[in-house]
């Protein structure tokens, strides 16, 4: 993996010479912008306003529009000259309790890695002390073209450096707090803590895939082999008005266990599908979610349709 910046963690008196690296990637499908009726790719050629002509890209450069419309054109070293201590350096600024940051504020993770024999023992330091301390090592750092705030933690034993946003980069909340004489009744409060624990588990993202994506490759699979488009059994969803919360409530504990209960016998019940044999390739997922959603519903039977009609009555 190659590196986007070389520089130094700044520990005070000790400095820690690092690689920084990406910690995260997005996987998603990628679309072309295609002409309908024959495939062919769409092409944007870059051309200058002024002359019209096509520009070739090692000839575009950054400029920024003044007030008065005037254009300053920004060469390299412009930037390369920035007046930055953070250019080359992972300022250490103070020591933050972890508790105290808001996730609001995080941006991008990377990875930093020591660079050099000389840098590891340094590095290991910085990385064991903050391991136990319950604080995050509040930073500056220059990456990208900006300069920015950062946290520095732990993550398998290796130093990572998560950037943030300013403070004034975080717009102001109030506009979407509902309005203060709303009142919730106690049964309400202690039915929805009873949703809450519930649902309450150990944090493991691994167990929670991308469907829509899955999805996305099944279509374009059955397009590409000219077979039929894979069969989705999509969940019926009411949106009548919420009547009795406490109803409403109770019906969703009940079908959040239901749930974790399917959940606990998928295993078996995939077993049985891959037996059955009969299933085409496009068909096949698509069968596996629909005996898995039909599981709870023998455990529980229509109690969520049940509650909510005695919400309707007792409303009435």
């Amino acid at each position: 993996m190659q590196a986007i910046w070389k520089g130094a963690i700044s520990f005070g008196m000790v400095t820690i010479p690092i690689k920084v690296f990406s910690a995260t990637e997005e996987k998603d499908i990628s679309f072309r912008q295609v002409h309908t009726e024959d495939g062919g790719r769409i092409r944007y050629k870059r051309t200058c306003q002024e002359c019209g002509k096509e520009i070739p890209y090692s000839d575009i450069g950054k400029g920024y529009e003044m007030p008065d419309g005037r254009m300053i054109v920004l060469e390299p070293d412009d930037f390369a000259d920035l007046p930055l201590s953070s250019k080359k350096v992972i300022d250490v600024l103070e020591f933050v309790p972890a508790d105290q940051v808001d996730p609001l504020y995080l941006g991008k993770s990377y990875y930093l890695a020591a660079d050099g024999g000389p840098g590891a023992k340094p590095y290991v330091l910085l990385r064991d002390a903050l391991e136990g301390s319950e604080l995050y090592a509040l930073v500056k750092v220059a990456l990208r073209s900006r300069e920015s705030l950062g946290l520095l933690r732990t993550h398998e034993n290796v130093l990572v450096l998560q950037t943030m946003l300013w403070p004034d980069e975080v717009r102001d909340a109030s506009f979407a707090a509902p309005d203060e004489d709303v009142e919730i009744r106690k049964q309400e409060q202690a039915m929805a803590e009873s949703y809450i624990d519930t649902l309450r588990g150990e944090f493991d993202p691994g167990q929670y895939h991308d469907e829509y994506r899955h999805a996305l490759e099944q279509v374009v699979e059955a397009k590409a082999a000219g077979v039929p488009m894979p069969e989705t059994a999509e969940e019926e969803t009411e949106g009548a008005e919420v009547v009795d919360l406490v109803a409403a409530l109770r019906a969703s504990v009940e079908a959040a266990k239901a749930r974790r209960a399917g959940k606990a016998a998928e295993p078996a019940d995939d077993k049985a599908d891959m037996g059955e044999g009969k299933t085409t390739p496009g068909k096949k997922a698509a069968a596996k979610k629909t005996a898995a959603k039909k599981e709870p519903a023998k455990k529980a039977p229509a109690k969520k349709a049940a509650a909510k009609k005695t919400a309707t009555r007792k409303s009435a």
